[in-house]
């Protein structure tokens, strides 16, 4: 039994490996996936001198626990939350040392959805097309944690943080999302397209890492004909029949037949994976690059 790994004490709500994702596969009818936000796990890995490349845990809502088999340098960014080592508080957003067979626990988010939890050397399961990350839409990856699992950790690199603590954005009070219109916006009323980009909606309880959903005006079609499925892209804006947007996110589908009204900025999604049921989201309309 190696050392080299991490017991799960307490999975919580939703705790996934997560890393940069498997890009590059849609024809396959394979999501992307990946940590939902991107730059909160990036520095987990940079404060504790992993690659860039290198899993991590991300967890949702009420964090995670776990113990150590060797003593492991961690660091938990992304969502505010108290950390905790055998009961004492240890620094967030910090490089901490927990000592082999310490409890390492990540508290419940204050603001914000999606802690980011990162080991020194990495969460080491055996990666599936490259990648190492859970999809839950396809169950490609490793099983969302469980109570009692074990994960095994890789080697440290020799790489070294540059930065004991790092500024890190504050979890969204109102998600502003820039969008592009299309590939379907004429499908919709221009009332419609107007509604989107004038109007606020607000985060809904029934997102997850598939997508995001809205509450508020619906959006009205001027075409009431059904699509063949289509490729969907990371960030797209499709409406069901109910007429709520929804923002797709890391684990969507790679086809789909509702329309797309429009397309959020890449660099807008990290903002989407922390915004808690009943923000505000406004989609502000931006030319083409």
């Amino acid at each position: 039994m190696t050392d080299r790994a991490l017991s799960v004490v307490r999975a919580g709500a939703l705790t996934t490996v997560q890393d940069l994702g498997r890009p590059g596969h849609a024809h396959l009818g394979v999501p992307r996936s990946g940590a939902l936000d991107g730059p909160a796990a990036a520095l987990a890995n940079r404060l504790v001198g992993n690659r860039p490349e290198a899993a991590v845990l991300e967890t949702t809502l009420n964090g995670c626990a776990v113990r150590p088999r060797s003593t492991v340098t961690v660091a938990v960014t992304g969502a505010p939350c108290p950390v905790t080592v055998d009961g004492r508080p240890a620094a967030w957003g910090a490089p901490v040392r927990v000592p082999a067979g310490a409890l390492l626990d990540v508290g419940a988010a204050v603001c914000g959805v999606r802690g980011y939890v990162a080991v020194s050397g990495g969460i080491a399961v055996e990666p599936v097309l490259g990648s190492r990350s859970t999809d839950l839409l396809s169950g490609l990856g490793p099983a969302p944690l469980t109570d009692g699992s074990v994960l095994p950790l890789g080697s440290p690199d020799s790489l070294h943080a540059r930065v004991d603590v790092a500024p890190q954005p504050a979890p969204p009070a109102e998600l502003v999302l820039r969008v592009t219109p299309g590939p379907r916006h004429d499908w919709f009323t221009p009332e419609a397209v107007r509604t989107l980009t004038s109007r606020t909606y607000r985060v809904s309880p029934m997102s997850n890492r598939i997508g995001l959903r809205t509450e508020g005006p619906a959006l009205e079609r001027a075409l009431s004909g059904e699509l063949p499925s289509e490729g969907m892209v990371l960030g797209a804006v499709q409406v069901p029949p109910d007429g709520r947007p929804v923002v797709f996110l890391a684990d969507h589908p790679t086809t789909g037949g509702y329309p797309v009204i429009a397309v959020v900025r890449a660099a807008d999604l990290p903002s989407a994976a922390q915004a808690v049921p009943g923000t505000p989201v406004r989609f502000m309309a931006v030319r083409r690059r």
